[in-house]
């Protein structure tokens, strides 16, 4: 298995190795600058030294005088060699430095050319005479080359420095700019469930470590916000369920103390079965609400009549209507896109608790409104208001108004709104009430 190295340990060798790479092309480029200067400088001098000669060879007529002027030349500096190509089928050696390379390169007046002859490197340059004579001109670099060996050494050593030393600079950048995660490392070891409190610091991090703290702050706060929810649901939930289980247990324990006639079990096991029914449609409606929560898609998106769909319910509640004596009125109509069984049990939620609280011989509306942009649903009924400082908790699950209400014999699970909630979330709607000492309303927005 390959080892992990550490973020700053892989930011350590990536600064380490940029630096090196960015040295090495600064260090070429010095070394080559350099030997082309050098290039440039021995050019201007074999140049200078034949146009002197040139000069000279034209003023003297005696070809015995040539040579010693050669030689002088060659005496004044040391390292110069100097030739006359006469014969182009041999080339000149002079003091055991061959000119034939020279002689049979193809450069032009104006350019150097190197080659070995005899352990040295020789540049030199040929400069054809008016006679058809070649003057040949090689000079001893020996001295460059030294003083290029020297400064590669030097480049080198320096690069070698500046890369450890841009390492540890590297590492101390790194390190000092990744505090901040540490920070945060040290912060969420202590997070658990009952520390949902901490959030990690942004104030004093770089903008993209501020940007990772938000983002997690962000998570956390969610997280807090759910686990308190779901740790309230709980808790609803065991209550909700300990008064039916408590019932069927004490009413079952009490008929099991004596022995009963046949009408007296019939009622006990009607007593039972409603309790039971009230169980099955409370659990059956946890398990809506959560797949509702839990980022629900539409199954079905299509158009959905409203003014039809509400009809039909109203046909559902017309029995409970007439026992309530409540009556059931409809007006406007619109179509929308969504799923047809969701919007009905949407709908259906509010009818029934308008149904449940509405005042006798009243009658429960259902307006559809065409907005631009949105439909709304309202459905009014006139009954005893809702409580203001209620307002805000009547989507939450469990969540019961009977006590400030008439109707106490109506028994629901409290999960009507929460899922009626939900399901307009899962339309991209929305969901708002209204109440005052005469009307009750909820609309549902839902987006065209």
């Amino acid at each position: 298995m390959m080892r992990r190295f550490s973020l700053v340990t892989r930011l350590t060798i990536l600064y380490a190795l940029i630096s090196a790479l960015v040295l090495c092309g600064l260090g070429v480029m010095v070394a080559r600058a350099t030997y082309l200067h050098f290039v440039d400088l021995d050019q201007a001098y074999l140049q200078g030294k034949a146009s002197l000669l040139q000069g000279s060879l034209a003023q003297v007529t005696d070809s015995s005088k040539v040579d010693a002027l050669l030689s002088q030349q060659m005496d004044s500096h040391e390292g110069l060699y100097v030739a006359l190509d006469a014969n182009p089928s041999q080339g000149p050696v002079v003091q055991n430095i061959d000119f034939s390379p020279l002689r049979a390169a193809k450069v032009s007046g104006s350019e150097t050319f190197d080659w070995q002859s005899a352990d040295r490197t020789l540049r030199g340059i040929k400069v054809p005479l008016e006679n058809g004579e070649q003057l040949l001109l090689a000079l001893d670099t020996h001295h460059h080359a030294h003083f290029m060996s020297q400064l590669n050494v030097s480049l080198a050593v320096y690069l070698l420095f500046a890369t450890l030393l841009s390492g540890l600079l590297g590492w101390w950048a790194a390190r000092r700019g990744l505090a901040p995660l540490r920070v945060m490392h040290e912060r969420a070891r202590k997070i658990d469930a009952r520390q949902l409190s901490v959030r990690m610091p942004s104030a004093d991090s770089s903008i993209e470590l501020a940007e990772l703290a938000q983002g997690l702050n962000l998570m956390l706060e969610r997280l807090e916000r759910d686990f308190e929810r779901l740790s309230e649901f709980s808790s609803d939930l065991a209550h909700e369920l300990r008064t039916p289980i408590t019932n069927l247990l004490t009413q079952t324990q009490v008929t099991l103390t004596r022995d009963r006639d046949a009408h007296a079990y019939r009622e006990i096991l009607a007593s039972n079965a409603e309790e039971f029914q009230r169980l099955a449609r409370m659990v059956s409606d946890m398990l809506y609400l959560a797949k509702t929560e839990h980022g629900l898609e539409l199954p079905n998106r299509e158009p959905v009549v409203l003014e039809r769909e509400v009809q039909a319910l109203f046909d559902f509640y017309e029995a409970v209507a007439e026992e309530s004596a409540v009556g059931l009125s409809l007006q406007g109509a619109a179509t929308i896109m969504g799923d047809r069984l969701m919007v009905q049990r949407a709908v259906g939620n509010l009818l029934s608790n308008a149904l449940r609280h509405a005042r006798k011989h009243s009658v429960v509306k259902v307006i559809i409104t065409r907005l631009p942009g949105a439909v709304e649903l309202c459905v009014e009924n006139e009954g005893a208001p809702i409580d203001e400082a209620l307002m805000p908790r009547l989507f939450d699950r469990f969540f019961r108004t009977e006590k400030s209400r008439p109707h106490p014999e109506h028994n629901g699970t409290g999960l009507g709104l929460s899922i009626t909630q939900s399901l307009m979330t899962a339309h991209g709607g929305t969901i708002r009430v209204a109440s005052d000492q005469k009307n009750t309303s909820f609309t549902l927005v839902f987006p065209v």
